[in-house]
């Protein structure tokens, strides 16, 4: 398989937890390729491994067998510190728990990944200030989380997430706590993101199945694997 220019490529990914009879098989031999522009979405009951694939996408967690390709790089045997940094440099994470830091204003929480990159002073303000104004959060850019409400706080950290313009991003439930409206909201902000270029691909793990429309492909993970059933979509 080439891997050339594709934000994410997985190949024959498995992630065994345990050992001998109490091993427990949380993905087995997940094969996914992300092109370049595309939006794809992963559905399927709880404990069928999707949040565990994601964070084997993500470089959270390193799986048993298979390897894991981002834009190309095999990220699979990098060491910790090197793979902590290509990480931050690569890839954004959407959380359905948002993991704000919640001593910081809303700018400061932008700003916090860039400087992680190692980008700082005024491109860090610029960059920060423009990603706020883009979610409609301006505003509140001088404002705490506690302060914002729940769909404040889910396109801050989409806001976080882009900050250094990531190959991939990697949603997790990002609406799960938002209603209908905030968070079709929330979806649209990364599908534009990413036909903007902000952002080379998604990957949405979720119940949602409100939010179908705007992807190109959903696969339905059940028992650790894709199912047959997985099928293409089209964005309206």
């Amino acid at each position: 398989m080439s891997t050339n220019l594709a934000p994410l490529v997985l190949e024959a990914i498995a992630k065994r937890y345990g050992q001998g009879a109490t091993a427990v098989e949380a993905v087995r031999g997940v094969d996914l390729r992300v092109e370049a522009g595309e939006i794809v979405a992963i559905v399927g009951p709880s404990g069928s491994g999707k949040t565990t694939l994601l964070s084997i996408a993500g470089c959270l967690l390193r799986p048993t067998n298979g390897r894991v390709f981002i834009l190309g790089t095999d990220v699979t045997g990098m060491g910790q510190g090197t793979l902590a940094g290509f990480r931050r440099r690569h890839i954004g994470f959407v959380f359905q728990s948002f993991n704000l830091l919640s001593p910081l204003s809303a700018r400061e929480n932008v700003e916090i990944a860039l400087n992680l990159a190692g980008i700082g002073g005024r491109e860090a303000r610029e960059r920060s200030g423009s990603l706020l104004g883009l979610l409609d959060l301006t505003a509140h850019a001088g404002r705490r989380p506690s302060d914002l409400s729940g769909g404040e706080q889910q396109r801050l950290a989409v806001a976080r997430a882009l900050a250094n313009r990531p190959d991939i991003i990697l949603a997790d439930e990002p609406t799960a706590n938002l209603d209908s409206g905030a968070g079709h909201r929330v979806i649209e902000l990364m599908r534009s993101a990413v036909e903007a270029g902000e952002a080379k691909g998604l990957v949405i793990v979720t119940h949602d199945v409100r939010i179908l429309d705007v992807v190109h492909r959903v696969l339905l993970m059940e028992d650790g694997r894709f199912t047959p059933s997985s099928s293409a979509a089209g964005p309206s």
